[in-house]
């Protein structure tokens, strides 16, 4: 039976003419809760990502068709396989096409896990990571990054140096921001910075394993200078990593401020 409403004109109000010959760079949908499959340490992880999802609208055209977007992301979601970097490169194009875009931008900031065993206990857990795809079209060209947020444990040179016993010594922060050229794999961007730091850290350790961190970072101090340039060395030496960036954070242990160094390279 034919609803009554079904024979009634639906203005399309979007794909209307604007007059006032201004274009937006990017308009879309931003906050949006959706769940995300990453493959990690050989794994597909389920987890859920904050996506921010818009296009480039030309002066011309009133505005953009939003429900789109979550239509885009929900077919997503119908994939059983995870998302990685060839992927999301095919999935910027469908979205483009279903917007009738020429430009436009997808970005998923999610936390992924990876299982640790402890030093000397070999007790295991898992320590979660922030990680982040981007996919953006600009001027004809594609470009695919990632992102991944490592807490690592440094120790000061100086402190060292200038004291009778011990040392200052705090959590840090790399962020890591690389151009992808080939695959990448979460868990080596994650020990590029690990491997990097005076110490990398567990969330569950025994007596044993404190005595073991603790020495270990003892006996290699990182300035944060030296940290965000020993990442970058890494970063090098990796041909899948076109353009990068490197910013390490120490949270001061000894002042109410952060220690911070960044590092970029260009395409």
């Amino acid at each position: 039976m034919t609803h009554p409403t079904d024979a009634l004109p639906i203005p399309d109000t979007q794909s209307e003419r604007d007059e006032r010959h201004l274009a937006i760079q990017r308009v879309g949908v931003k906050g949006v809760r959706y769940p995300l499959k990453v493959r990690v340490a050989g794994q597909v992880q389920q987890t859920a990502a904050d996506w921010t999802l818009d296009v480039a609208l030309p002066a011309e055209k009133k505005g953009t068709h939003m429900s789109r977007f979550v239509a885009w992301l929900n077919d997503l979601d119908a994939r059983s396989d995870a998302l990685d970097a060839q992927s999301l490169r095919a999935g910027l194009e469908d979205m483009l096409q279903r917007l009738g875009a020429e430009e436009g931008r997808i970005e998923a900031a999610f936390t992924f896990f990876i299982k640790k065993r402890a030093p000397v206990s070999g007790v295991a857990s898992l320590l979660d990571y922030q990680g982040r795809w981007v996919a953006q079209r600009v001027a004809s060209r594609t470009e695919i990054w990632c992102e991944v947020a490592v807490p690592v444990k440094s120790l000061c040179p100086c402190s060292k140096e200038i004291s009778d016993y011990g040392a200052h010594n705090q959590r840090s922060q790399v962020t890591i921001r690389a151009q992808v050229l080939q695959a990448l794999a979460w868990e080596d961007l994650v020990r590029f910075a690990e491997e990097s730091a005076s110490s990398e850290i567990w969330p569950l350790l025994k007596r044993p394993d404190e005595k073991w961190i603790t020495e270990r970072a003892y006996e290699n101090p990182k300035f944060v200078e030296d940290l965000v340039r020993d990442v970058a060395l890494r970063l090098n030496a990796e041909p899948g990593i076109g353009a990068y960036s490197v910013d390490v954070e120490n949270f001061e242990s000894i002042h109410n401020h952060s220690a911070f160094a960044r590092i970029e390279r260009a395409a």
